[in-house]
């Protein structure tokens, strides 16, 4: 995916993805999130985590290591914090390009409730989406199939035990 350059405006570390996506709906936001995971911060990686927003409501999600589109991009995304977050302005015919592409697009709630697990922002944003772009039923779907999906979560809860244990070792509470 090739994406226009915005003009970053906001950028810092967050343990939880709720705060920039919820933050983004509140400023009717119109650009792209780069979010870097600590995983990449840690191992120098160029690998990340995008998503587009128009007006706050996100609309596609891209993960750079994977090439992943749409919901299998957020699965890649939605690992163990915490998250290097850049926000970057971009006008909405910049993006008009990158939204026409079907294969990337997600619903706008899913972000909030696959990457944070916040159901109220997700229906916050849902309601604030244009209804052309919220589909209930696939919403419903695209959760359900994360949440079947036992080998990405034992992947995300063994990431989350290695690095409980590297941090309780580095802090001396190996015992």
């Amino acid at each position: 995916m090739k994406l226009p350059e915005g003009r970053l405006c906001r950028r810092r570390v967050v343990t939880d993805l709720a705060t920039p996506l919820s933050r983004a709906l509140e400023d009717s936001f119109t650009g792209y999130a780069r979010l870097v995971p600590q995983d990449a911060l840690l191992l120098d990686s160029d690998s990340a985590g995008i998503l587009t927003f128009d007006r706050g409501i996100p609309v596609i999600a891209y993960h750079t290591g994977t090439g992943c589109g749409g919901t299998d991009a957020l699965a890649d995304i939605a690992v163990a914090g915490p998250y290097r977050v850049e926000l970057y302005n971009l006008d909405r015919e910049a993006l008009a390009t990158v939204h026409d592409m079907s294969e990337l697009t997600v619903e706008p709630g899913t972000p909030a409730e696959q990457l944070a697990g916040v159901t109220e922002l997700a229906q916050q944003t849902r309601d604030r989406a244009p209804d052309e772009r919220v589909d209930q039923e696939s919403s419903q779907h695209a959760v359900e199939a994360f949440l079947e999906d036992e080998e990405r979560i034992a992947e995300i809860q063994d990431a989350a035990r290695q690095e409980a244990q590297k941090r309780a070792s580095e802090w001396g509470f190996d015992n």
